[in-house]
C-alpha cells in the first residue's frame, strides 16, 4: 500500500492500515486540514468537488463531503467531472477553493485529492506545506450542529465548460465542422468518455467511434495516454478510415492524438501544435517546463516570441507564465495551459484548438506532425543507495559542465547545441532521473548513458 504526501495534495491506494493507503481516515484528515486552511485564508465557506469515474470515487466524495460540512462549509458536488471543469467552476461560484478527486494518470487502485486555491488553479508550494502541517499536528476545529455545512449539487458543469470552449476566439466550429472529421476517442472509461464526445459534437463532428467512453471506472489499459498503452486505438486507426485519434486521461488534464495511420503523433507534440496555431494567431510567450522538448522553443522563436522554461510542474509552469505573460504553456505530457481560457491544463481547451488548427491545415494529421521539428527524448534513471549525497552529485555535474549553458531552478539542465540533458532528484527516494532529448534516438541514448557514467565517476570518487 502507498499513501503519497505532497504539497499539492495526497495520493495513495484504497485500502490497508491508516497512514499506509488512502484510508478513510487519511481521507478526513488532510480534508479537515484543508478545508480549514481555506476558511482561514478566504474566510470564504464554500469548496467545489468532483471527481472522475474511478471506482473508489464515490466513496471518497462522501468522506470529503461530510468532513467539510463537518467543518461549516458549504459543498457544491459537480459529480462525475473533470480536473479542468472543477478549476472552471471555483472562481465561477465564487468559492474559496476545490478538490478534485482523482488520481489522475495513476491505475485504478489509487486515488488522491488535488487542491485547488480560489482562483481555481493549483495551490503554491507554501500552502501545500502549511496544509500537511495542520494535517501532522490535527490544527482544526469542527462546527457546532447549527453550524453544519449545507451540501448542493450541480449537473451541468461540463456542459457549462463545453460551451466555453465553443465561445473561445480562436476555436473556429464552422472551419471543423467542414472538415467532417472521423475521430476515434479513447477515454480509458472515465469522466472524459462523457466530456470528450459531448465537446466533439458541439463542434460539429458527427462520426465519433467510441472507445472505452462508458464512465465505470474500469481501466481497460494502463490509464497513462503513453503509445505503449495505446494499442487498441492505434489498431482501430490503422485498420480504419479514420482522421486521427483523441485520447485523454482519467480526469482530462493530459491530451495526446493518435496519426490516420495509427501512428502516436507524440504527446510532446500536442502542446507544440497548439502552441503554434495560438502564436500564430496572437504573437507572446511560449513556456513549458525544463523536461519538455526542445520544439516548443523552435516554434515560438519561429514565430517571434520568447520560450521560457520553468520547473517541473503545473503550479510552476503556471507561475513562469504569469512572470512573462505567456499566450500558452504547458508540459510535454500532454497538458495544454491556455490563460485566455484558465491557468491549468485543460483537454477540452486542447481538443477545440487542436481541431481548429489541423482544420486550417486542411491536410492530414501525419502531414501536420511532419512540419515540426523532430526530437527524441530518452527518460532513463539511476538509482543510488540512501548514504549518498544526491545534492552533492548534482553539484559536480554542475562543475563538470560549467563551460554550456547550465538551468539548475529545478535539478541540473545542461544544453548542447540542439541537444539536452535534465537531472533530476527524486524528492522520496536516492534516485536520479535523467531526460535527454537529441535530433537522434541513437544521440539521446548516448547522453543519458554518458550523464549516468558522469555521476558514477562521481559517486566513486566521493567514496575513496
Amino acid at each position: 500500500m502507498s499513501l503519497i504526501k505532497s504539497i499539492s495534495g495526497i495520493r495513495g491506494t484504497i485500502g490497508g492500515k491508516a497512514g499506509d493507503g488512502l484510508t478513510p481516515i487519511d481521507i478526513v484528515k488532510f480534508t479537515s486540514a484543508y478545508g480549514a486552511w481555506v476558511m482561514e485564508k478566504t474566510n470564504n465557506p464554500k469548496i467545489i468537488i468532483g471527481r472522475d469515474a474511478r471506482l473508489s470515487g464515490e466513496m471518497v466524495s462522501g468522506l470529503v463531503s461530510a468532513t467539510l460540512q463537518g467543518l461549516g462549509i458549504h459543498v457544491v458536488d459537480l459529480g462525475l467531472s473533470t480536473t479542468p471543469t472543477v478549476e472552471f467552476a471555483v472562481p465561477l461560484e465564487k468559492a474559496g477553493g476545490g478538490i478534485i478527486l482523482t488520481a489522475s494518470h495513476n491505475p485504478a487502485q489509487w486515488n488522491a485529492l488535488k487542491l485547488l486555491n480560489d482562483k481555481g488553479e493549483f495551490i503554491s508550494d507554501a500552502e501545500g506545506r502549511a496544509i500537511l502541517e495542520k494535517a501532522e499536528k490535527e490544527n482544526f476545529t469542527f462546527a457546532e450542529v447549527k453550524k453544519l455545512g449545507k451540501y448542493s449539487q450541480i449537473s451541468d458543469y461540463i456542459e457549462r465548460h463545453v460551451q466555453h470552449v465553443l465561445e473561445l476566439e480562436l476555436v473556429d466550429v464552422e472551419a471543423i465542422k467542414a472538415r467532417n472529421f472521423k475521430v476515434v476517442v479513447d477515454a480509458v472509461n472515465s469522466t472524459g468518455g462523457i466530456a470528450v464526445p459531448m465537446l466533439l459534437r458541439a463542434l460539429g463532428v458527427t462520426e465519433i467511434e467510441e472507445m472505452y467512453c462508458t464512465p465505470d471506472g474500469h481501466f481497460p489499459h494502463n490509464p497513462e495516454p503513453l503509445p505503449e498503452n495505446l494499442r487498441d486505438i492505434s489498431q482501430k486507426l490503422e485498420r480504419g478510415s479514420y482522421d486521427l485519434g483523441i485520447v485523454v486521461d482519467p480526469d482530462v488534464d493530459r491530451l495526446a492524438f493518435i496519426n490516420e495511420d495509427g501512428s502516436a503523433f507524440g504527446e510532446e507534440y500536442t502542446l507544440v501544435a497548439v502552441a503554434d496555431y495560438v502564436l500564430s494567431k496572437t504573437p507572446g510567450n511560449a513556456v513549458s517546463n525544463l523536461s519538455s522538448t526542445r520544439a516548443l522553443r523552435d516554434v515560438t522563436e519561429k514565430r517571434g516570441g520568447v520560450y521560457n522554461a520553468s520547473a517541473v510542474g503545473e503550479v510552476n509552469v503556471v507561475n513562469q507564465m504569469k512572470a512573462v505573460d505567456a499566450v500558452i504553456g504547458g508540459e510535454g505530457n500532454g497538458g495544454i495551459i491556455y490563460p485566455t481560457s484558465h491557468y491549468g491544463r485543460d483537454a477540452l481547451v486542447g481538443i477545440g484548438l487542436f481541431l481548429t488548427h489541423l482544420a486550417n491545415f486542411g491536410k492530414s494529421i501525419s502531414r501536420l506532425r511532419a512540419t515540426y521539428p523532430n526530437y527524441h527524448i530518452s527518460k532513463n534513471k539511476i538509482e543510488l543507495t540512501p548514504e549518498i549525497d544526491v545534492d552533492n552529485i548534482l553539484l559536480e555535474i554542475k562543475k563538470k559542465y560549467k563551460s554550456h549553458p547550465i538551468n539548475d531552478i529545478d535539478g541540473v539542465k545542461i544544453e548542447f547545441e540542439k541537444e539536452w540533458v535534465h537531472l533530476r532528484k527524486s524528492n522520496t527516494e536516492p534516485i536520479i532521473r535523467i531526460y535527454s532529448e537529441s535530433e537522434s534516438e541513437a544521440t539521446a541514448e548516448h547522453l543519458a548513458k554518458k550523464l549516468i557514467a558522469d555521476i558514477k565517476e562521481v559517486v566513486n570518487a566521493s567514496m575513496i
